[in-house]
């Protein structure tokens, strides 16, 4: 067992589930985050995914070499995760599985490396996920963080959803912008 996640595969950690204290210890300690396949789309899932992270307190930086250079929610378009003036503590990856492996290149180029790689729903790639385990990089395939953050936040329970996290208290008001913040459990 790998940080209190399922066993581990050939390829590294199984990604199959997660502990609640793993995805709350990245999203409580990930400060700046790069989304690579941002679109300047508002229908589309990677928009409000980045609207959402920057609405809780996260510096989002999309990347999407045809939007390079033009504005997303405010923030300039990179065209490349090496392109981005600062680090970047996670990779939030809104394409297809079969382009995870030239995108973590990308990722084991950066210096500093990024702490945390996160792929999108139906997203998956064991074998770049194990080369990123083998740098130090955790990893999180196949979930949402935006939907993650409202689960341990309690903002998915509140609007009468299962988030399987059960509590009789009211979540606390915390720093951010309509946020509960994420619990540590």
């Amino acid at each position: 067992m790998d940080g209190g996640i399922g066993a581990v595969s050939k390829f590294g950690m199984n990604h199959d589930t997660y502990d609640n204290s793993y995805i709350s210890g990245i999203l409580n300690a990930v400060k700046t985050i790069a989304i690579v396949g941002a679109s300047a789309n508002d229908v589309r899932p990677s928009f409000f995914v980045a609207k959402y992270l920057i609405d809780k307190g996260y510096e989002v930086f999309p990347v999407n070499p045809g939007q390079a250079g033009k504005e997303i929610l405010g923030r300039t378009t990179y065209v490349s995760l090496a392109a981005v003036p600062k680090p970047i503590d996670m990779v939030d990856i809104f394409r297809g599985s079969d382009a995870v492996p030239a995108i973590m290149d990308e990722v084991l180029a950066l210096k500093p490396l990024p702490s945390v790689v996160w792929t999108q729903l139906t997203v998956r790639h064991d074998e770049a996920a194990a080369r990123a385990e083998a740098a130090g990089i955790k990893v999180v395939m196949n979930r949402c963080p935006k939907i993650e953050y409202a689960r341990l936040s309690g903002e998915i329970g509140w609007n009468g959803i299962n988030s399987k996290v059960i509590s009789s208290k009211k979540p606390k008001l915390r720093a951010g912008y309509q946020s509960f913040g994420i619990v540590q459990r």
